[in-house]
């Protein structure tokens, strides 16, 4: 008998040093989510010198300004990379030879067709878009909003709308004579 029990409690002290490893699914979870985590930080990039991290930003995209001056009687479009050179520019008056039409919203999506094609050949994927009105308007000219709507349906980005439109600050008399009755 006393052989069976030193047996017995060598047997214990066996299962007490190996104790046996049951996984269960919350660790095989827990497993894969940081398996997970690794690929993702694996996937993320380091910052890019200009501070901008590279991953939602892909290297060959590149970024142009795009300036709209619009009026109630012409509209220009001046496409220029970030540096601020010219790239391309177009107005009303190479899409239509009537000068009613050249404020038109049609006419500027022509115009918009036409700076696209442009910034496609310079490998420009994206706008910063600079809206400027006549000095004093309140709104700009109705082709502004039809060329934006038009480079987004050709698959550019628009990263920001800015109003450049300028304040008079009462300067010269402003262009014009006096309108009705005059006393």
């Amino acid at each position: 008998m006393v052989e069976k029990e030193k047996k017995v409690v060598e047997e214990v002290k066996d299962t007490k040093e190996k104790p046996e490893v049951v996984e269960t699914k919350e660790d095989t979870k827990n497993e894969v989510v940081e398996e997970k985590k690794e690929e993702v930080k694996e996937e993320r990039k380091a910052p890019t010198p200009t501070g901008v991290p590279s991953g939602g930003k892909r290297k060959d995209d590149r970024i142009g300004v795009l300036n709209i001056y619009t009026t109630f009687n012409n509209t220009v479009m001046n496409l220029t990379d970030m540096s601020g050179k010219s790239l391309a520019k177009f107005s009303g008056g190479q899409s239509t030879k009537q000068d009613r039409l050249k404020a038109n919203p049609t006419i500027a999506m022509f115009i918009a067709q036409r700076v696209a094609e442009e910034a496609r050949d310079n490998g420009i994927t994206g706008f910063y878009v600079k809206i400027r009105a006549k000095t004093g308007q309140n709104n700009p000219g109705p082709g502004a909003h039809a060329a934006i709507k038009s480079l987004t349906r050709a698959g550019f980005k628009i990263l920001s709308i800015m109003d450049t439109t300028r304040i008079a600050r009462g300067g010269p008399k402003k262009k014009g004579g006096r309108r009705g009755r005059r006393v």
